[in-house]
């Protein structure tokens, strides 16, 4: 699972349907197709916030299944869509996220390079610096921390300089995903609808205001 993408495979976007902002999400492993109740909850929150601002919503596809090396064909199609829009619909600002393995996958979409020890011939490549301009902000629902990535034989993710700033990472208290906890438990979407995907909603708003004034 890693980052970036070719140039073959950018699906363009539609220019004459060119939204004011669009969000690009990765749900999490063994999922139903489409963004997820962590996306769903994301993007419910968001919409009241961005006034009459049109948003589209892309649901990054990928098999999301409990093999991760598969994650690659997430930052695949993620880096692609990212590309697309920043060339098709330079105006669009960006938010990126995802939720479990899906925040693994935007987070990789942000890598400035391949990590160390992986054949770069086997990854997709890292985004060009200028594409992150596009992206106002990137929001991370339980992202695997360096111990899971460990356990799952995956590199750690590592955030793009480009990206820190506009990048949220939130973790539900004692997930074991993403924190030092140890109740697995709580590692569910029902620990981040809510408090938590209100908090990346009012982050993500606050970055488009900003980028969009």
């Amino acid at each position: 699972m890693m980052f970036g993408v070719p140039t073959a495979l950018i699906a363009p976007a539609a220019a004459a349907s060119c939204p004011d902002i669009e969000v690009i999400f990765a749900r999490g492993t063994n999922e139903p197709p489409g963004v997820g109740p962590t996306g769903e909850a994301f993007i419910d929150a968001l919409r009241p916030q961005i006034g009459d601002q049109s948003l589209n919503v892309y649901p990054v596809n990928y098999p999301a299944t409990d093999q991760w090396a598969t994650g690659a064909e997430g930052v695949r199609d993620a880096g692609a869509r990212v590309l697309s829009v920043a060339e098709t619909c330079p105006k669009t600002k960006t938010v990126l996220g995802g939720y479990s393995q899906g925040a693994a996958v935007a987070g990789f979409v942000t890598s400035p390079a391949v990590p160390a020890g992986v054949d770069p011939t086997t990854v997709p490549k890292p985004l060009q610096p200028d594409v992150a301009d596009h992206v106002a902000a990137v929001v991370l629902f339980g992202l695997p921390n360096v111990r899971a990535m460990n356990f799952l034989g995956e590199p750690p993710v590592t955030i793009g300089p480009l990206y820190e700033q506009k990048t949220r990472a939130l973790c539900a208290i004692d997930d074991p995903v993403c924190s030092d906890g140890l109740n697995f438990a709580v590692h569910n979407p029902n620990s981040y609808d809510g408090d938590l995907t209100n908090q990346g909603a009012a982050f993500a708003a606050s970055r488009l205001n900003d980028t969009l004034q």
